[in-house]
């Protein structure tokens, strides 16, 4: 078992959203955002923006864990 946990970066630009995902899959945040803001732009915008707005207030924040 990993005691790996997905939660909000430290590393951000806005939330940390992309940051806590990058960090928990041992990515590179800006590849993350990158890809985050392709995504979001290729499929109108709105279900990248919501899909991050409730990641943001579902990940619990990195320091309360």
């Amino acid at each position: 078992m990993s005691d790996k946990t997905l939660a909000l970066s430290n590393d951000k630009m806005i939330a940390g959203v992309c940051g806590g995902i990058a960090d928990y899959f041992g990515w590179s945040s800006g590849g993350v955002r990158l890809a985050y803001v392709l995504l979001s732009v290729l499929s109108a915008a709105f279900p990248g923006l919501f899909i991050y707005i409730v990641l943001w207030l579902l990940m619990p924040k990195k320091d309360t864990i």
